[in-house]
């Protein structure tokens, strides 16, 4: 599928040195150095290392928004080495991955799912989410609000949805549970947030099941968030019945953020069950 060109009136950014260029317009030090402190890049943190422009957030997504980029250009911008280099390139990437989705989720894409369409759709979502794969494995998805941007759209679209009822997470998603590298498991949780929305949680709890004894926090935090979201958006008795399974092996972290959604009584509850 050939990228879209924005439906916005401006200056159309076709090139990595484009986009990056736009990012320096932005850039504020001081912002910079506030942003390197939030996300740990600092000596011993999990950020260690990273480069920052100060560009917020909602400036670098209109920026992406700005781009259309083929698939050597983004390669470039991924690879780039200032943290809001890589968020563009993963805005660019996402916003492709969700209009795939709207397009294999319209009704023309129901009644002929065999349509050259459909199919170029389908080559182009798997080839999404190897490339972000790939960026993963290379360490440049190497921070959790750049995970958090994108894993839900470029893996759990791909990998997870389709399987609908399918009671078993593919290979390639428990080989990321099961990587040493934080951000690769981060990946594999968050990925999980599309097959919530969806309305299937299952892979949301099976996730979870393999991650009760990570030891980071980042994970804790990670695999609280989507139990909460499975249980507000699919089924609250299917978080119960897992809590009242696991409460007592979760991390403290992961319990907090898991439960934060009931009643006080609840939650001390569940806090107490925990050995």
């Amino acid at each position: 599928m050939a990228p879209e060109a924005p439906t916005r009136i401006h200056a159309v950014l076709t090139s990595a040195d484009a986009v990056r260029a736009a990012l320096v317009e932005l850039s504020d030090e001081s912002k910079a150095a506030q942003v390197a402190r939030y996300l740990r890049a600092v000596p011993g943190g999990y950020g260690e290392g990273d480069r920052f422009r100060g560009v917020p957030v909602p400036q670098v997504r209109a920026i992406a928004k700005r781009a259309v980029l083929d698939d050597d250009e983004l390669e470039r911008l991924v690879a780039g080495p200032w943290h809001e280099e890589r968020m563009a390139a993963l805005c660019v990437a996402v916003a492709q991955a969700k209009r795939i989705s709207r397009l294999l989720g319209s009704k023309r894409a129901q009644r002929d799912p065999d349509s050259q369409a459909v199919q170029e759709a389908l080559a182009r979502r798997e080839e999404l989410g190897r490339r972000y794969l790939d960026w993963v494995g290379r360490d440049l998805v190497n921070n959790w609000d750049l995970v958090d941007t994108s894993a839900e759209h470029l893996v759990g679209a791909w990998l997870l949805v389709p399987l609908a009822g399918a009671q078993g997470l593919p290979s390639r998603i428990t080989d990321l549970i099961a990587s040493s590298n934080v951000w690769e498991r981060r990946v594999a949780v968050m990925s999980t947030f599309a097959s919530t929305r969806a309305g299937t949680d299952w892979p949301t709890y099976a996730a979870a099941r393999q991650l009760l004894d990570d030891p980071h926090d980042l994970i804790h935090k990670a695999v609280g968030w989507m139990l909460r979201e499975a249980g507000k958006r699919v089924d609250e008795a299917s978080l119960i019945a897992f809590l009242d399974q696991y409460a007592a092996r979760m991390p403290r972290t992961m319990l907090r953020y898991a439960i934060e959604r009931f009643s006080p009584e609840v939650r001390a509850h569940y806090r107490s069950l925990r050995v």
